[in-house]
């Protein structure tokens, strides 16, 4: 694990950066669409899922564990090009951006408007406390001792060694219950919630009635856990850190959340491949406007110009256990206390 985590050396107090100036630094064409390369991108991505399911179905059974991996993480793929389209960089049509999102969401059961709803409330409150921040938020202590038995069972699950099942919970729990928006957003909502019941009302009895119960769990359950084995890593990795620390609202400051606030993680080349390098996501924080195919670039430039802010990790087994055994509950001082710290304190 490596981290370029390097304060400015003098006696002088420093002041924060403000958002508007990080973003002048990026060179302008990070922001620039590429409908081209958007669409290939499609196009290839799809051809791999495709590549994956055809290799499900014929593959022997010691075949099928690879074939999982990469069938999933392609539909990886299919998230982050509609997470784009959430963000409106996929294209300069808000119509195509709504078609190609929800397509892209369909074969994953994830309601497209609502996400986008979600994960841009993310983005405008990135490690705040309180519930506003809608993504591995810990739990204060007080919070905790509150909750119940089996909240605190499962919340310790879900921050431990099963991490990998966050993502499923955050989908069960927030994306499916319109009644928390109004007007034209809980309208777009619904549209979503009913486009993905529709599909999975269609496809999954087709899939049953043509390949059997055993055809539903190895053509898309599977794959779907692996897909949300990713979400779930992805997200973590992004904003948990020993040394990054939620702040309450008074305390906030947007350019910090953003810059320091989100993690550089570089995963394997071909995850990276497949994931069209979702995982460069300070630049992400920076600017959501900034397509996928630009964030490298853009993520250079931030080096050279504020470097001194940016966190970088390599994905491994020893990341995954350091944040897993000891990013738990918050705390003001030493940003996280671990459950055994914790109970230990008391």
């Amino acid at each position: 694990m490596t981290a370029s985590i390097v304060k400015p050396q003098t006696d002088e107090p420093q002041a924060s950066p403000r958002l508007k100036d990080i973003i002048k630094t990026l060179p302008r064409e990070v922001f620039l669409k590429n409908r081209r390369q958007a669409w290939t991108t499609v196009i290839i991505n799809v051809l791999l899922v495709i590549l994956g399911y055809v290799g499900l179905a014929i593959a022997p059974w010691f075949l099928l564990p690879p074939l999982w991996i990469f069938t999933g993480t392609a539909l990886t793929g299919f998230f982050v090009l509609g997470h784009d389209c959430g963000h409106r960089s996929f294209a300069n049509r808000k119509w195509v951006n709504d078609l190609v999102g929800h397509l892209a969401f369909l074969p994953l059961i994830y309601p497209f408007h609502i996400w986008r709803i979600l994960h841009n409330k993310h983005h405008a409150h990135t490690n705040k406390l309180g519930g506003e921040d809608t993504a591995w938020e810990p739990f204060k202590p007080e919070f905790y001792d509150n909750f119940g038995a089996v909240g605190k069972w499962f919340y310790r699950r879900i921050r431990g060694r099963f991490w990998w099942v966050g993502s499923i919970a955050h989908w069960g729990i927030l994306h499916f219950n319109w009644s928390q928006f109004e007007g034209k957003e809980r309208q777009q909502v619904k549209l979503s919630v009913f486009v993905v019941l529709i599909g999975g009302a269609i496809g999954f009895p087709v899939l049953i009635a043509t390949t059997g119960i055993w055809g539903l769990v190895k053509l898309w359950l599977i794959p779907w856990l692996v897909y949300h084995f990713w979400m779930s890593t992805f997200t973590i990795v992004h904003h948990t850190s020993p040394e990054i620390s939620f702040t309450t609202a008074d305390k906030w400051n947007e350019a910090l959340a953003q810059l320091e606030g989100s993690v550089h993680c570089d995963y394997p080349r071909w995850v990276e491949y497949l994931c069209h390098d979702i995982n460069v996501h300070v630049p992400h924080h920076i600017s959501t406007a900034i397509p996928f195919y630009n964030l490298r670039l853009a993520h250079r430039s931030l080096k050279e110009n504020w470097g001194d802010y940016i966190k970088e990790r390599q994905f491994s087994w020893s990341l995954m256990k350091q944040i897993t055994d000891t990013c738990h509950l918050y705390d003001p001082d030493a940003c996280y206390k671990s459950f055994g710290d914790y109970r230990a304190s008391k």
